[in-house]
């Protein structure tokens, strides 16, 4: 081997390459670590240019920047974007470097719909479960009220949308909306009526239950006036109404 030239050049080639190598990873190294790469700027805004109304400064620093490590080069992005999600009311946050000492973070807050359950918990617009300041969240406005099964949270938000349309002819709202265990819906309107709309036996089902109580509502307040408790929708061919001054009458089987 020691008589052979060209496997002698190939290992003196090998280890300076080696060497080489080496040094420069040391001078990189050595270059990254340099004062004027110190992380100087952390700007937070909020995404396509929105004002943040509940992420401040003041959370920022208790929460989210304990937890950033590294500088310019040596920050680990996927840790930086998981410490500001941490911090209250963030839902996604995303973050890049700016030349040579700043981190942009782009902040998309929760908006929040209304509570759910009773465990103290926000629901937002997009179906997200988070916990923030309930005196916060009632800044945006009055809260409806939700309650369903683990991981129906999406499901009741579209489902709330979908009565906010099929109630605005006779101009009601709903503010309130469960979604019990075994997945029947219970609504409340924001004139104080509860309407029980049961089951989904398909995707017709709902509407076709509030289409029929809009139908008949003219009729029902003209005689009640604003004396309806709740309604119950889920008979085939009618409903059973709870009012102030009616006499109870038989009913007929429920679906």
């Amino acid at each position: 081997m020691w008589h052979d030239i060209k496997m002698l050049n190939a290992a003196a080639n090998f280890l300076f390459g080696l060497v080489a190598l080496a040094l420069l990873s040391a001078g990189l190294w050595w270059f990254a670590q340099r004062p004027m790469f110190t992380l100087k700027t952390i700007r937070i805004e909020g995404v396509a240019q929105a004002p943040l109304r509940h992420v401040g400064a003041s959370t920022v620093r208790s929460t989210a920047l304990p937890r950033i490590r590294g500088n310019f080069f040596t920050a680990n992005l996927n840790s930086v974007r998981a410490a500001f999600e941490s911090v209250p009311w963030v839902r996604r946050a995303t973050v890049r470097r700016e030349w040579p000492n700043k981190l942009i973070v782009a902040i998309e807050e929760h908006e929040p719909l209304g509570t759910w359950g009773e465990d103290g918990r926000l629901l937002s617009v997009k179906g997200d479960l988070f916990i923030a300041n309930l005196a916060e969240a009632e800044e945006h406005g009055e809260l409806s009220e939700f309650e369903g099964p683990d991981g129906s949270e999406k499901e009741v938000v579209t489902r709330f949308q979908d009565l906010h349309r099929w109630f605005a002819p006779i101009q009601l709202a709903p503010n309130a909306l469960r979604l019990s265990s075994r997945y029947a819906w219970t609504v409340r309107l924001n004139n104080g009526m509860t309407v029980e709309l049961g089951r989904e036996q398909n995707p017709a089902t709902l509407k076709a239950r509030v289409d029929r109580l809009v139908g008949i509502y003219p009729q029902l307040i003209a005689r009640l006036q604003d004396r309806i408790e709740s309604v119950d929708m889920r008979y085939p061919n009618g409903l059973a109404l709870k009012a102030s001054g009616l006499t109870p009458r038989a009913e007929t089987k429920k679906k």
